[in-house]
């Protein structure tokens, strides 16, 4: 038997710390390092992932204390038997201040750390080194006969656990004897521990040593007991094992005595010691996070802490303490989130350690609530909080928790950089100062990194990114304007609770955005609802920090508290646009008065008492209730609010709600610049409306379009009225307007005061040729006139001779919107068709969803060619049709020569022609319009039937052009294309059988002409003579039909590519910039589709019935093959294009004598 055998632990130990099994294993010491992580400067400096180095003090000499331990390790003592093949420990047995030399062969290549009581090694005697600070006696658990009193001694260096006060004073001089006089006196404690092996550091006397720097926090133990009790965790790095020791003291005083020095002690061993974590231990903290998709070098900090064994409730029996664990964890700060990591699973432990019960947590820094830092030991919570869901606290301890703190405290802002009050209670002590913080370095990010902000929201909230979509609007009033618009995810439609609240609390305190539109996008989900568990994010203040005088704000909806914080938080947010975004209908007279919209119990508030910029607030198509008109008459009638618009269109106003709203707004009348109220119930009556129109001097845009009103000759506005506006749009479409109204439109447009007027609308208001003339003539100036005219759908055929006249004269604005004319006489349209060509004041013409009688005629088709040819004046132009269930629209197959006449034309610009069913002939006739047209720079030519076919033979021609700076890509066409192949695929598949029908005379021409750029010649002239019968008919599996549509959605998208590529260096052409070499020459004319082959090919690793003909034939897939006849022969048409073009394609095998 080894004199050197251990002796059995007498300690009651609670269970052992079970770190789980690491990710990774650790590389060797000469692997290649990938992982980086970068330290601000403001405490690190030596790159550690943890605490920071300090000034090392210097060591106290003890020569007597050295001899004394030698005299201690030396001396022959008897060593209790054990029995051969029994472990030496049933918990572990603690490490040996003279270890076994077989302990040291377990890992040979792990080091210890510098304070490491091996006595292998020269170091071993600084165990006595370190200056006395603490000692004391501290009896062991067990029967009162037998219970011994181990003695404990705190050094600089090292907690030292004596098996008698003799032998502590024996090392150390300062402890005195055990019949000394001034021998301490203290009530009786116990300790208990629970370790691993190779822990702490032992010798046969029952000597325990634990280094100061593996001391991971010391705090005070919440177990329920009639004592005080301190738990103290250490963790070695060398050996990866982790262990806590309990100290149950009855004495308080003494108790806090014994935390305020360990806890001193160690933080002193901590900062002269460069503690740097082992590369697998980093390296397995960076993979979990990866897992989390947090992980960044830059953005990486990693500490140890111990995930503390919480217990609420009265008190219990003293076994409870051991079944109370603490758990030594990492703590790793993320890009977006706050992660506990579990230790992996001890290299150097036995059979005896198992994975441990923790599992990793991970919680977003944004949903980080509450911090609470103790004064009195290293304990400290972190409270997280998910939306409408209860706080999940962490109980944690560390030494290191202010350094933990300032981290966290720098993440959360960087995450929100322009929060000037982060929703964080922050409880610290004192001692705690946040102006140590040093910021991230400024990164070049746009909107003032909102970006960062919505996406930690999105991390916190569990939400995917992707989904959300936005767009910044730098072209309008108030820009720049953050634009709301629909998910992604078209299946959804919407967004949920989660993901607005993201969106809402990304935009709150970020002044980049003077406009936020929500627009269209659905927040009926957020209307009522109600967080119970939480305040956090009400806003209190004001960005300038200013108390809101608002009552019970805490019980207002969430939905309210968002909108509020958007206005309160942002001192340069003007304007708010809510048009359309809520559906809900007030509740009915009788029931329980309706709450409102919420958004108006939001804002006025706010308005009336000037605690927010917002003065334009827009709530069209939100049904109204009087709650919701009463705030916002209480706002409007304080003229200090500043009003320049409310808008109220399509808000379901009776006469009397409308009647208020417009009397509160008439106070805002020197500064209100737009009044929309269209299409509100309420009749207006012309006295009534002129009482309060009166009162605006500044007013810039008004919209009374689709609005009834009494009955009388009397105008709608008076010519006065007008006068003192600065008009730049007024619509009145479908409203009535009756003799005296338009004369005094007339009036007015005749008048100077008009020159600031940019937009008439007047749609669908009954009016004829004549009452245009009348218009047109009263806005005649030197010049054209700069004016938007929308005149839709009006009985114009009603003299229109006048509206000829006027047309033919050129005084018509500079642009003019004519949509849905119908006409019932073919010749007036030529008429109108006539005077066009002759016409030159006009630059923007919108003639589109022309209704003729029937297609247009030889004669019609003449007369648009030759406007097309010759005018001179426009620039803008849209001929499109329109498709409807009930309604088609087109100029019908003549207009393919019609559009010819633009190969001449030299000065339009911007062609619209949608749904004119053009098909696979018009876009022959568009081809030939792009080679030889140069002023052309975009065609909007979609929605007219093109399969690829028709879109090749468009693509093709631009490798002639290069002026044509946009073409409509097809999306809707490809879209309708696939779906026809999709049909007649699954309709194959059904049937059950590889063809349709037999091949007809009409199939085999079509297989000529669909697949002759696939076949040689001399095959193709053998196949068509062999008269030999098909093979039987074979199944059309379902790789078949995946692969087969795979391969015309990427032919699509090459073909889109092409496109872009030839649009892309007319672009630069048309700026100067430099061209790269253009992928085809201009000598070669790309295809308009690759071979019919590859269309049917299925993937050169499957031998399928419609793939190997290709490879018998070794049919070249880029073979391309032009057919200026057919239009494109690569690609077969679309099912119910050409019919029987799929047939045609799947028996090509069969045509071919091939056997599949």
């Amino acid at each position: 038997m080894s004199e050197r055998r251990r002796r059995r632990s007498l300690s009651v130990f609670r269970p052992p710390l079970q770190p789980l099994t690491p990710i990774n294993d650790e590389p060797p010491d000469n692997a290649p390092t990938t992982l980086k992580k970068r330290r601000p400067t403001s405490f690190s400096k030596d790159g550690s992932p943890t605490s920071s180095s300090g000034p090392t003090s210097p060591k106290m000499e003890r020569t007597d204390s050295r001899r004394r331990l030698s005299r201690l390790i030396t001396r022959d003592r008897p060593r209790a038997s054990q029995k051969d093949g029994r472990p030496s420990s049933l918990f572990g047995s603690i490490r040996s201040l003279s270890s076994l030399k077989d302990e040291d062969e377990i890992s040979p290549s792990t080091t210890s750390s510098p304070s490491s009581l091996d006595l292998t090694t020269p170091i071993v005697p600084d165990v006595a080194a370190g200056m006395l600070i603490h000692h004391g006696p501290l009896p062991e658990a067990g029967p009162v006969f037998r219970r011994r009193c181990p003695y404990l001694v705190l050094t600089e260096f090292h907690l030292i656990q004596f098996k008698s006060q003799s032998r502590a004073s024996e090392m150390f001089p300062g402890v005195p004897g055990p019949h000394h006089p001034n021998k301490t006196n203290m009530r009786h404690s116990r300790l208990s521990s629970s370790s691993s092996i190779h822990d702490l550091q032992s010798s046969s006397d029952g000597q325990y040593s634990i280094p100061l720097v593996h001391i991971v926090a010391v705090y005070k133990l919440d177990d329920g007991e009639p004592y005080f009790s301190i738990e103290i965790a250490h963790f070695n790095d060398s050996t990866n094992s982790a262990s806590t020791m309990t100290l149950q003291i009855h004495d308080p005083g003494e108790a806090d005595a014994w935390l305020t020095a360990v806890r001193s002690a160690a933080s002193k061993a901590r900062a002269t010691t460069t503690t740097i974590f082992p590369p697998g231990l980093i390296k397995y903290t960076a993979r979990a996070l990866e897992q989390e998709h947090d992980y960044n070098p830059d953005h990486f900090n990693m500490f140890k802490v111990v995930q503390r064994a919480h217990k609420s409730g009265k008190r219990s029996s003293s076994d409870d303490l051991t079944k109370l664990t603490s758990k030594i964890c990492i703590l790793a700060i993320g890009m977006y989130k706050i992660h506990l990591v579990p230790l992996p699973k001890s290299t150097r432990t036995a059979s005896s350690t198992s994975l441990s019960d923790m599992n990793g947590a991970s919680h977003g820094t944004v949903t980080l609530s509450s911090v609470n830092v103790q004064n009195v030991d290293d304990s400290f919570q972190l409270w997280f909080r998910f939306p409408f869901q209860p706080s999940q606290a962490l109980h944690l301890a560390a030494l290191c928790v202010h350094e933990i703190i300032l981290y966290i405290r720098q993440s959360a802002e960087y995450l929100r950089p322009e929060w000037t009050e982060q929703p964080i209670a922050w409880i610290v002590p004192s001692n705690l100062n946040f102006d140590d913080l040093m910021p991230y370095p400024a990164e070049d990010e746009e909107n003032r990194a909102f970006d960062r902000t919505l996406t930690a929201y999105c991390a916190g909230y569990k939400i995917n990114t992707s989904n959300i979509r936005y767009t910044v609007n730098y072209d309008c009033e108030d820009a720049p304007a953050f634009v709301l618009l629909s998910p992604s995810d078209r299946r959804k439609g919407t967004y949920n609770s989660v993901e607005l609240l993201a969106i809402f609390r990304a935009l709150r305190y970020n002044e980049t955005f003077h406009s936020i539109s929500f627009s269209q996008c659905s927040l009926d989900i957020m209307n009522g609802l109600r967080d119970h568990y939480g305040w956090e994010h009400t806003p209190w203040t004001t960005r300038s920090g200013d108390p809101v005088d608002l009552s019970e704000q805490e019980k207002t909806p969430v939905f309210v508290q968002e909108i509020r914080a958007l206005a309160l938080k942002n001192r340069r947010l003007r304007r708010l646009d809510f048009s359309f975004c809520l559906t809900r209908r007030p509740s009915s007279a009788g029931e329980v008065p309706d709450s409102g919209c919420g958004i108006c119990e939001a804002l006025f508030p706010l308005c009336s008492k000037q605690y927010t910029n917002v003065d334009w607030i827009t709530l069209n198509g939100i049904l109204l209730s009087e709650t919701d008109t009463d705030y916002l008459y209480a706002a409007a009638i304080e003229k200090s609010c500043h009003f320049r618009a409310i808008e109220v269109a399509y808000c379901g106003l009776a006469d009397r709600s409308f009647q208020s709203i417009l009397q509160a707004l008439s106070h805002q009348g020197a500064t209100l610049e737009w009044l929309v109220v269209a299409g509100n119930f309420a009749r207006l009556e012309p006295s009534f409306l002129r009482e309060y129109l009166d009162e605006f001097s500044l007013l810039r845009v008004v919209n009374f379009s689709n609005i009834s009103r009494t009955s009388g000759k009397e105008p709608l506005f008076e010519l006065d009225t007008l006068r003192r506006w600065k008009l730049q749009q007024l619509n009145l479409s479908r409203s009535p307007l009756n003799a005296a109204t338009l004369q005094v439109l007339a009036d007015y447009l005749r008048d100077p005061q008009s020159n600031w007027l940019t937009m008439l609308s007047l749609d669908q208001c009954a009016l004829t040729g004549g009452t245009i003339k009348d218009l047109c003539y009263a806005m005649v100036r030197p010049v054209p006139r700069q004016l938007h005219l929308s005149v839709s759908d009006n009985h114009l055929e009603d003299e229109h001779a006048e509206l000829v006249d006027v047309i033919q004269q050129s005084l018509t604005p500079t642009q003019l919107t004519m949509e849905m004319l119908e006409y019932k006489d073919e010749k007036n349209f030529q008429l109108f068709l006539q005077a066009w060509s002759q016409n030159t004041s006009t630059h923007w013409l919108n003639i589109s969803k022309v209704s003729l009688p029937c297609p247009a005629g030889d004669e019609t088709v003449t007369v648009m060619k030759h406007m097309l040819a010759n005018n001179q004046g426009l620039q803008w132009l849209n001929i499109s049709g329109e498709e409807a269930h009930l309604e088609v629209a087109t100029f019908g197959f003549g207009l393919n020569r019609a559009l010819l006449g633009l190969k001449t034309n030299k000065t339009l610009k911007h062609l619209h022609v949608q749904h004119q069913r053009l098909g696979i002939p018009g876009a022959n006739t568009l081809a030939t319009i792009i080679e030889e047209n140069s002023s052309l720079l975009q065609l909007h030519c979609d929605r007219n039937g093109f399969n690829f076919q028709a879109f090749s033979v468009i693509v093709s021609s631009l490798v002639h052009n290069h002026t044509l700076q946009y073409l409509s890509p097809m999306e809707v066409d490809r879209a309708a294309e696939i779906r026809k192949w999709e049909k007649e695929v699954e309709k194959a598949r059904d049937a059950g059988i590889r063809g349709l029908t037999a091949p007809t005379k009409a199939t085999v021409s079509t297989v000529k002409r669909q697949i002759g750029a696939v076949i040689p010649a001399p095959l193709q002239f053998a196949s068509s003579h062999t008269g030999a019968p098909p093979p039987q008919q074979k199944q059309y599996t379902q790789p078949q039909a995946e692969a087969l549509l795979a391969s015309v959605h990427a032919k699509w998208d090459n073909k889109t590519a092409v496109m872009q590529g030839y649009l892309d260096r007319n672009f630069k052409l048309a700026h100067g910039l430099p061209v790269e070499d253009s992928p085809m020459t201009e000598n070669e004319r790309p295809t308009t589709g690759h071979s019919g082959s590859s269309t049917l090919r299925l993937g050169s690793n499957d031998a399928t019935p419609l793939g190997e003909p290709d490879r018998q034939l070794g049919a070249d897939v880029g073979a391309t093959v032009v057919n200026d006849n057919d239009g494109a022969a690569g690609m077969p048409s679309t099912p119910e294009g050409d019919g029987g073009d799929l047939e045609a394609a799947l028996m090509m095998g069969q045509k071919l004598k091939l056997d599949p």
